[in-house]
């Protein structure tokens, strides 16, 4: 073929290649267009299926909130119905007992404005309407429906409290009890309709709290009315975020209305919730309309680079792969020895449970729960990076000398976790310890260092232990926690008994009403100090409990009990008492004072303090009463209202523990305090941590100039004083000046302080004449 017929054929290929890239982009570019329409119909199905979701979960939170708010009336309640004195003057029917205490008390305390006392078989005992006894007229219209509610009060599940066992009464019922032997309360809640308006109704066991013997037959129920009204929307609306729920006759009228229906115990219709529905349809057509014109035209340009922007796209794809499953690795493995971390370890423990529990696999789910004997004294002896080898080498040994199914993991530090699934029980669990064990016969080669080390290791399994994964690696370390106490180097099997923190806070819950009962606890106090001459300007009260076998007991051991055994308002009026009597002829000082969120919530707690200044004579422009953030926080317009009262009585007020809960200025701004107590923690650390010096200087800033006192906490070394005092606390409190002390001694202290003072006035008088 010669040179002309040669570039004629190539000419004429190169035609035949354009033409068939041109149709090949036409094609591209309609098939792309059709793409474009599909999508813009997927994306309309995705946005009413995202509108359809939405009033799907609101309708369910709705229906969620309304359900608590059930269960809330019940627990409001608790403290009237699980009351031995409640049992013994209902079965007497103390008509002036039973109308001061629960109807008085319910509609003062909690506002409900009919209640009844009814006999387990439905039979109406008492009946009271804003708080005044009536009869049995209104209570006929619920009957039915509080007789359904009782009914379903025995349902299982329908209890205040964990069920521990079953006690069978004289009527042959068989009545859930708790870990202490007491009866739990039995209650359920629903609605009726009446005079044409919904109600909230919840029914509840009147059981004892103390002596379990006062009660051999079904007891009585108390129930309670409270109507839907304008002011349980109000809330509703404030704790949904739904400022529109209303609550109607008819169901929405409107497609943009979303609406759950009230219905009744009895099945009855009683009316609609209705709200207007969030649909974030619109917005989402709104802002992606835009982004479908420029995808219409980067079409054009995509037929143009398609092939470049292909092999990129490519080559980003695989890339982004590879990193994906590097980060997937990364986030579940240990960086230093390679083992999966706590994260990839909870996650396997959790389907190995589900599948024993689904009966896809027989026998148990073994936890081993293991650290290093004395891995401290390598770190320090021989250096980190001997640590860290030493660690890698038990990771290597552990991988290579343990069974090919046993699951290994490394959540820290020197400890490890493995998971092994076997039959054979306890037998199965010896035998895993003795594996474990085997491991640190040989000596490790570490850098040079032959080290010997030994581990000790505890052991449960599930789902006999436990069928909840974080439980049953809970139970294993109380076992290793065990397997250390008794010498190291060994193995523990977990048992019952080495769970003895459910007991011991039993037995501190009924130890503790016995010691308040008995008087048996006592008050210590610090000395707050005025950081310019160092004169004791006031002292803090603390509770101190001395138990005459246990000895000593934590304040942060007992008082948490008493918050949630319900003993917080009876210890806390007891200490107030206490400090108030004690303090009263003292020499003139501040009295500094904790209060407890449950003490300050409590309907009447401004008039115990009016009744304890009574009884007690103390001044109370003396006392200073310190709150927490968190109590500002938690339903702020309420506890500024109960603050603001006690400050029109006299009594200051102190903001404790600030800056390490959610400060906010906006209480600070609302609520004039007294003084500011900033919380130890950047105190101890002021002398290494410069970020902690720099919050202290903005806290007593802040605290100068909003007129506030400010106090310095848990001040223990010269340079931390200097430091505090550079900053500008003007008070310090801390085991530098004084730790806390009885009484007695600190009553000489501030009087002997004073005798000083008065001393110094008349040497100085003298000078002067």
């Amino acid at each position: 073929m010669g040179f002309a017929a040669r570039k004629s054929y190539d000419a004429e290929r190169q035609i035949a290649t354009g033409v068939r890239t041109g149709w090949v982009a036409l094609a591209t570019f309609f098939g792309l267009v059709a793409l474009s329409l599909i999508l813009i119909g997927a994306l309309k199905h995705a946005i009413d299926g995202a509108d359809d979701l939405v009033r799907s979960d609101e309708r369910q939170l709705v229906q969620r909130f309304l359900m608590r708010s059930l269960e809330s009336e019940a627990v409001e309640n608790s403290g009237l119905f699980k009351w031995d004195d409640a049992v013994i003057h209902a079965q007497l029917l103390d008509s002036p007992w039973l109308d001061r205490e629960f109807g008085d008390y319910s509609l003062e305390s909690h506002e409900k404005h009919r209640s009844f006392l009814v006999a387990s078989d439905g039979r109406l005992l008492r009946s009271w309407k804003d708080g005044v006894p009536t009869g049995d007229s209104s209570y006929q219209q619920v009957r039915w429906s509080v007789e359904a509610l009782i009914a379903r009060s025995a349902q299982t599940g329908q209890v205040l409290g964990s069920i521990a066992g079953y006690r069978t009464l004289a009527d042959h019922v068989r009545w859930p009890i708790g870990r202490d032997g007491l009866m739990l309360p039995r209650w359920a809640g629903g609605l009726v309709g009446v005079e044409g308006r919904p109600q909230l109704v919840t029914v509840a066991t009147i059981v004892p709290d103390l002596d379990a013997r006062l009660l051999n037959r079904s007891p009585a129920y108390f129930v309670t009315m409270q109507p839907l009204d304008q002011a349980a929307i109000v809330g509703m609306r404030r704790n949904l975020v739904m400022s529109d729920l209303v609550v109607s006759a008819a169901g929405p009228a409107a497609h943009a209305e979303n609406a759950i229906p009230l219905t009744g115990v009895d099945g009855a219709r009683l009316g609609w919730l209705v709200w207007h529905a969030k649909s974030p349809g619109p917005t989402i057509l709104r802002r992606a309309a835009p982004m479908l014109w420029v995808w219409l035209l980067f079409f054009v340009g995509v037929v143009v680079g398609g092939g470049v922007i292909l092999r990129r796209m490519w080559r980003v794809t695989r890339e982004l792969l590879v990193s994906e499953a590097q980060a997937r690795h990364n986030a579940l493995h240990d960086g230093m020895s390679g083992l999966p971390n706590r994260m990839y370890y909870m996650q396997r423990l959790h389907e190995e449970l589900a599948r024993h529990l689904a009966g896809e696999v027989r026998g148990d789910v073994f936890v081993a729960y293991l650290d290093l004997d004395g891995f401290k004294g390598v770190n320090d002896a021989l250096g980190h990076h001997v640590g860290d080898e030493l660690v890698r080498q038990v990771a290597m040994r552990l991988r290579h000398v343990l069974p090919a199914g046993d699951f290994i993991a490394r959540f820290g530090g020197d400890e490890f976790v493995l998971m092994r699934c076997a039959e054979g029980g306890r037998a199965q669990a010896d035998a895993f310890g003795q594996d474990v064990m085997t491991l640190m016969r040989e000596p490790f080669l570490v850098v040079g260092h032959t080290i010997e080390v030994t581990c000790s290791c505890g052991i449960s399994w599930g789902p006999s232990h436990s069928e909840d994964p974080g439980e049953l690696l809970r139970r294993a370390d109380i076992a290793l926690y065990r397997a250390k106490q008794l010498g190291r180097a060994r193995y523990r099997r977990f048992t019952r008994d080495m769970d003895a923190s459910v007991k011991l806070r039993s037995e501190l819950e009924v130890e503790l009403r016995r010691a308040i009962a008995r008087d048996e606890l006592t008050m210590a106090y610090q000395p707050i100090v005025n950081v310019g001459d160092e004169r004791i300007v006031g002292v803090e009260a603390l509770l101190r409990w001395n138990h005459p076998e246990r000895g000593a007991i934590r304040p942060d051991l007992f008082i948490p009990i008493a918050e949630q055994s319900g003993l917080m308002t009876v210890l806390g009026t007891w200490m107030l008492r206490r400090v108030f009597t004690e303090c009263r002829d003292w020499p003139t000082c501040d009295i500094s004072v904790n209060l407890s969120p449950l003490q300050i919530m409590a309907g009447n707690f401004v008039a115990t303090m009016a009744g304890l200044v009574e009884e007690t004579g103390i001044d109370p422009r003396r006392v200073v009463l310190e709150v927490t953030e968190g109590m500002m926080l938690d339903r702020s317009e309420h506890v500024a209202t109960m603050l603001g009262e006690l400050n029109a009585m006299g009594f200051r007020i102190a903001l404790d523990d600030f800056g390490i809960g959610y400060s906010s200025l906006s209480y600070l701004r609302s609520f004039q305090f007294e003084r500011i107590k900033i919380d130890r923690s950047f105190v101890s650390n002021i002398e290494s941590d410069t970020d902690a010096h720099a919050i202290l200087c903005t806290i007593a800033s802040l605290g100068r100039s909003l007129r506030m006192k400010v106090v310095a906490e848990g001040v223990e070394t010269d340079s931390q004083l200097q430091l505090v005092q550079a900053a500008g606390c003007g008070l310090v409190q801390g085991y530098l000046f004084w730790k806390a002390m009885p009484g007695n001694e600190a009553r000489n202290l501030l009087v002997d302080q004073l005798a000083e003072a008065e001393r110094l006035t008349a040497r100085t008088w003298i000078a002067k004449g």
